[in-house]
């Protein structure tokens, strides 16, 4: 068996495997995010459709959480939108009437508080900032 590329077929075949994999999982992470997001958006009076859309999304977490619209141009840069992403998710916690142990998970685990703010029994309390 001469395999001129360096690769047996079995190894090709694992490789592609392994990344249809990864694939899956990734896209099942983000439908647990979007369908997460839809539902915190509607719980606050926005459309849940807003979470489909880049930037928007943004825009409108943005009105939820009660900070101003030009934040969004912070949250556009890198290493910055890491300080101001955490203020987001803090505040965000606030909105909703959670602690700041809550407000720290949905930062490091967010893939499992964003659906446990989403679908529990909380509700939007607002802000004490304008938008």
């Amino acid at each position: 068996m001469d395999y001129s590329d360096g690769m047996s077929p079995e190894v090709g075949g694992g490789l592609l495997a392994l990344g249809a994999g990864f694939m899956i999982f990734g896209l099942i992470i983000l439908l647990i995010c979007i369908i997460s997001l839809w539902k915190i958006f509607e719980k606050a009076g926005e459309p849940g459709w807003a979470a489909l859309i880049p930037i928007y999304n943004i825009i409108i977490m943005l009105k939820i959480v009660g900070r101003p619209i030009w934040w969004i141009v912070l949250l556009l840069i890198p290493f910055l939108n890491i300080i101001f992403g955490i203020i987001l998710y803090l505040d965000l916690a606030k909105a909703y009437n959670k602690s700041t142990g809550f407000a720290v998970g949905l930062i490091l685990l967010s893939i499992i508080f964003l659906p446990i703010l989403a679908f529990d029994n909380s509700e939007y309390v607002g802000t004490k900032t304008q938008f």
